[in-house]
């Protein structure tokens, strides 16, 4: 919902300013250079690219994280907002924001070079930066096949076998949106009851939530983002997340057909960049090798550029066949996606 009263944008962008006050109060005093980076995105997820892009250019980057929001602040904000680049999480959110007008057209031969068109806006309005695959973790002592289909998750097999997040989770209605354009909306609606009745339990928790739920023998199988698995499996503050990853095992739904649903993280230049050079600079920087293969090695995505490969730890999942569904058509699909999650009862659990 857009925001309209004056006394709304002043009270929001002087928060704004606040927060990027006391940013930039930490910074090097000489810092001449700055870009403001508002993110979808957990703060120890873009870090390591932030760290290596100010190394590298010496400019100073200000992110504040914003969990839920975004785009409606920006809306508050209008021409006094300080953000310079957005970086988020899912297509639905690219779409949000170029739909809501808060992002601007960027025609640039060096990020258009590294990112291929399928995974750019036409416009220049968004830009892709990785692919993750929407996965099935599947018990490793009590699932014996390997390979699934999503189709076959409404099964009755699975009866009282499955956990996932919320139905109205993004993630989800992403890949809910990719059934509604594969099925059709009848066929989508009836396979989303039958997943519903299948469930271990109502939707809650976080993707790594699920695989918990597997470790313990709540459920036998979960649904998850793949880059999920590499940080369960690496967590050394929390090994206990290093058992919940243990428990799983990693199957690409429909890899042998028309391939796994994936969705993206990505980013866009703010309509009113104060920094438009710097934040120019910082997207080039996203889109190289460079950044490309930390999101490899340390985010556990898949990059976007051509060329660059995987982190050795998500090949030995297996390979992933990614579905040809364009961005553009599972974004059209959303809104279909979260009524049908609401026609069904999804979030009520089983038997709703």
């Amino acid at each position: 919902m857009k925001i309209h009263t004056a006394r709304r944008a002043f009270a929001v962008a002087a928060i704004s300013a606040v927060s990027f006050a006391f940013l930039a109060d930490a910074a090097p005093a000489s810092a001449a250079e700055e870009v403001n980076i508002y993110s979808y995105r957990e703060p120890q997820l873009i870090k390591p690219l932030l760290d290596a892009f100010t190394e590298e250019t010496g400019i100073q980057t200000n992110a504040v994280y914003i969990e839920k929001g975004l785009v409606a602040r920006m809306e508050a904000e209008g021409e006094n907002s300080p953000a310079d680049v957005i970086l988020t999480v899912d297509i639905g959110r690219l779409d949000e924001a170029e739909q809501a007008g808060v992002t601007q057209s960027i025609d640039d031969e060096t990020i258009n070079s590294n990112i291929p068109a399928e995974f750019r806006d036409p416009d220049g309005n968004w830009f892709a930066l990785t692919t993750r695959g929407r996965v099935v973790y599947a018990s490793r002592e009590r699932v014996e096949q390997d390979s699934i289909t999503y189709e076959e998750l409404a099964d009755p097999k699975w009866k009282g076998k499955i956990c996932i997040r919320s139905g109205q989770h993004s993630y989800n209605i992403g890949l809910f949106a990719s059934m509604v354009a594969h099925l059709g909306e009848e066929k989508a609606e009836e396979w989303l009851a039958g997943v519903r009745d299948n469930l271990a339990r109502k939707p809650n928790g976080n993707d790594r939530a699920q695989a918990k739920g597997i470790y313990s023998g709540e459920c036998d199988i979960g649904i998850g983002n793949t880059y999920y698995v590499g940080r369960m499996m690496t967590n050394e503050k929390e090994p206990e997340q290093q058992d919940w990853a243990k428990a799983i095992k990693v199957l690409f739904p429909n890899n042998d057909d028309r391939g796994t649903h994936v969705n993206v993280s990505g980013m866009a230049m703010a309509k009113n960049a104060p920094n438009r050079e710097s934040a120019l600079k910082l997207m080039q920087f996203l889109s190289s090798e460079e950044a490309q293969q930390v999101y490899a090695e340390q985010v556990y995505e898949y990059p976007v550029k051509p060329g660059v490969a995987p982190s050795d730890l998500v090949a030995s999942w297996g390979e992933i066949k990614p579905d040809s569904l364009s961005l553009s058509e599972i974004a059209e699909k959303r809104k279909v996606a979260s009524e049908l999650v609401d026609k069904v009862g999804f979030d009520n659990g089983p038997a709703s």
